[in-house]
C-alpha cells in the first residue's frame, strides 16, 4: 500500500509540474502575442 501511495504522490507531483509549465508557457505566449499588436 505504501508503494501505491508513493506512486500516486509522484504522479500528482508530475502532473502539477506539467500544469505549472503549461500555465507559464501560455502566459509567455499570450504576452508575446499581446506585445506584437
Amino acid at each position: 500500500m505504501d508503494l501505491i501511495a508513493l506512486e500516486l504522490f509522484f504522479v500528482g507531483l508530475l502532473s502539477l509540474a506539467s500544469l505549472a509549465i503549461a500555465f507559464v508557457s501560455g502566459v509567455v505566449v499570450w504576452n508575446l502575442y499581446r506585445g506584437q499588436r
